[in-house]
């Protein structure tokens, strides 16, 4: 690609830059789409990228796999019911030790690398992410109840790219667990985002499961209503569906879910015409 090719490239990213400047984009960067370095790298690119073109970005982290490994060299086996870690009062010490400490520094750390200015969060600072008991079966596992965002608001105004990992402030003094799709959401809502992406490794809303090519580019919550209740969307997705849902009816405007796995896959959901994923609306366009 010579010089001439490079800067056509970059001319037809001006409509989408002019866009999203000034406005506030979350990014659910989950635990299983983080897996290679070599695409985590491209994520913080894209990250800091986004952000040198004045948009807002706020970055929330999961960080399951990291966890599981920590647990399973400490002796401890993960236990899941309904698709959530089952956190006893040691296994949500070691949650926050991976989440608001190795993954949380980690991500900060490349973000600072490739020229970005970031701060990590934990729920726990500020009251960012308040919780309650969801489940006694669960233990530790948190319900948020409020999204304390002012110190998000804060940094964004002196131009950092928050790192929020989602371990959340318990009303009753304790810390919680916070499922981070759930948070995500929330904290999309309280900040009213423009966009909330939530990067896995899938690649979106499949009408069948095992044809990659049934992609459902866009669809309405109420469409989404409709294709929970006759099966289509089934199993793991449900509730990434009703996160996504949770965060249209909480103010934010678009929400996508898309393959953290492809690269770049940020750039081409935001700069392009391209999309990835699925993305969920209101209502139609």
């Amino acid at each position: 690609m010579n010089a001439t090719e490079r800067a056509g490239i970059l001319v037809q990213a001006l409509p989408y830059i002019q866009k999203y400047t000034g406005k506030i984009v979350v990014i659910k960067y989950g635990g299983n789409a983080m897996t290679s370095e070599t695409l985590k790298q491209q994520v913080m690119e894209d990250i800091v990228l986004l952000w040198l073109t004045g948009i807002k970005v706020v970055l929330v982290h999961g960080g399951g796999p990291e966890i599981n490994d920590l647990m399973q060299r400490l002796g401890k086996k993960p236990e899941f019911v309904d698709g959530l870690r089952v956190t006893d009062k040691e296994t949500v010490e070691i949650v926050q030790m991976v989440l608001a400490g190795k993954v949380n520094k980690s991500l900060v750390g490349l973000l600072e690398s490739k020229g970005g200015r970031a701060i990590g969060l934990s729920g726990v600072d500020d009251r960012l992410i308040e919780a309650r008991c969801k489940d006694e079966r669960l233990g530790f596992v948190g319900e948020v109840t409020r999204i304390n965002a002012d110190a998000v608001h804060d940094l964004l105004a002196r131009s950092y790219i928050p790192v929020i990992s989602t371990v959340g402030y318990g009303i009753d003094g304790e810390t919680y667990n916070i499922n981070g799709d759930t948070a995500a959401a929330y904290i999309a809502g309280a900040l009213r985002a423009e966009r909330l992406i939530m990067m896995t490794d899938i690649a979106g809303i499949l009408r069948d499961p095992e044809d990659p090519a049934s992609l459902i580019p866009e669809i309405t919550v109420k469409e989404a209503e409709d294709l929970m209740s006759s099966g289509v969307i089934s199993g793991g997705m449900i509730p990434k569906a009703k996160c996504c849902i949770k965060a249209i009816t909480e103010g934010v405007k678009k929400v996508i879910i898309m393959d953290g796995r492809v690269p770049h896959s940020i750039l081409i959901e935001l700069l392009t015409n391209e999309g990835a994923g699925t993305m969920f609306l209101e209502q139609e366009n």
